[in-house]
């Protein structure tokens, strides 16, 4: 498979997972009774910083892995570390405006950033095992 195949494989999967994960959120904050337009706002804030942010991931390292295999391994390993080093102050920045702003719940906002690396988890538990070897 093509690596921007694979990269936007990979997105729609955490992109799904995290929807999912995020309305899962946003019910519970209903059924408590905490449902309010800032959670919202929050919440799909912090769902789409998530799935940017590993676009983001997922590009670079396709990106590194194709530097380090034409030039040299220390170049790609740098265009990773500079890409993390810039993707979470980025995040950080852009989750610090949200909540600031008022518009967002600080913990709608941030919660759903966590659910990238479950989602991956129970995708790699349930993926096949011909897919695994590709």
């Amino acid at each position: 498979m093509d690596s921007r195949k694979i990269v936007l494989h990979e997105t729609l999967v955490v992109a799904v997972g995290t929807v999912i994960c995020t309305a899962l959120m946003v019910g519970a904050y209903a059924l408590l009774g905490f449902l309010d337009r800032s959670v919202v706002l929050g919440a799909m804030a912090g769902a789409l910083l998530s799935i940017g942010n590993f676009f983001i991931m997922a590009v670079t390292a396709s990106l590194a892995a194709d530097k380090a295999q034409e030039q040299s391994v220390n170049e790609g390993k740098k265009m990773v570390q500079l890409s993390y080093i810039i993707r979470l102050l980025a995040l950080f920045g852009i989750l610090f405006v949200c909540v600031k702003s008022g518009l967002c719940d600080p913990l709608a906002t941030v919660i759903p950033i966590v659910f990238v690396r479950p989602v991956i988890t129970v995708y790699e538990f349930f993926r096949k095992k011909e897919d695994k070897k590709a």
